[in-house]
């Protein structure tokens, strides 16, 4: 079954010369970073709380305590399937990736033309004088994170209750609009605003790859539940 689906997959790769990526917390799975709901049983308040902006201003002792130890990974390397659109990008087919994710294993992986919808635990800035910091100043504070200036560093993530970026909407809307593929992978497509944009592919294939249904299923043209690991291998480019 999975090499009749990848023959698929191969065939409408072949066929596409303007492939945009959508991915969320699935593809990064395999590289050893779990979807943070999964942590949900080990607090008393959802992740979804806990990631929120009201709680990051009002308890951000207990933020970085849930931010450090849940959504924070530095063993974690690319795999196959990050670099494969890698390669694919190199190969001119996939024009942009458009991710969820703020691990930043896109970029590590090699990938160039990345839009991240949610920002990146990699950046984060001063709340009060606008400096930005690396990870590594985020690693290193006992607890709450400052700027030499005094004022608290926040990670430059989306946060429950914050707008995604005007510019990164418009960028992806954009590359969406010039697409003829759409390769959906592992996101169930249910957190908005991220999630709508799928609403503004129109003139091409689209293919979800993810473990549950989504909201888009109906649309797609092909649909693949089998793990990422057995499906995005690097032994596709051959046949591309």
């Amino acid at each position: 079954m999975v090499i009749i689906i990848k023959d698929k997959l191969i065939n409408l790769i072949k066929n596409a010369s303007n492939i945009v990526v959508m991915t969320g917390a699935g593809i990064s799975v395999p590289s050893g970073i779990p979807d943070f709901r999964s942590a949900s049983g080990l607090y008393q308040s959802s992740p979804e709380y806990i990631l929120s902006h009201t709680y990051f201003m009002k308890h951000t002792d207990k933020f970085y305590e849930f931010y450090k130890d849940k959504m924070i990974y530095q063993s974690a390397k690319p795999n196959s399937a990050h670099q494969l659109l890698a390669k694919l990008e190199e190969m001119g087919k996939v024009k942009a990736i458009l991710t969820q994710n703020i691990d930043g294993l896109h970029q590590a992986a090699g990938s160039k033309n990345i839009l991240e919808l949610h920002g990146s635990v990699h950046r984060n800035y001063c709340l009060k004088c606008g400096k930005f910091h690396q990870l590594k100043d985020i690693i290193k504070a006992e607890k709450v994170p400052h700027c030499d200036c005094g004022g608290v560093i926040k990670p430059d993530v989306v946060l429950y209750e914050e707008p995604l970026d005007n510019d990164v909407l418009s960028k992806a809307i954009h590359n969406l609009d010039q697409a003829d593929m759409l390769l959906v992978i592992g996101t169930s497509l249910l957190v908005n605003p991220a999630a709508a944009l799928v609403g503004y592919f129109s003139k091409g294939k689209l293919v979800i790859i993810n473990k549950s249904p989504t909201p888009y299923d109906a649309m797609a043209d092909l649909i693949i539940r089998d793990p990422l690991e057995n499906v995005l291998t690097l032994d596709l480019i051959n046949y591309i």
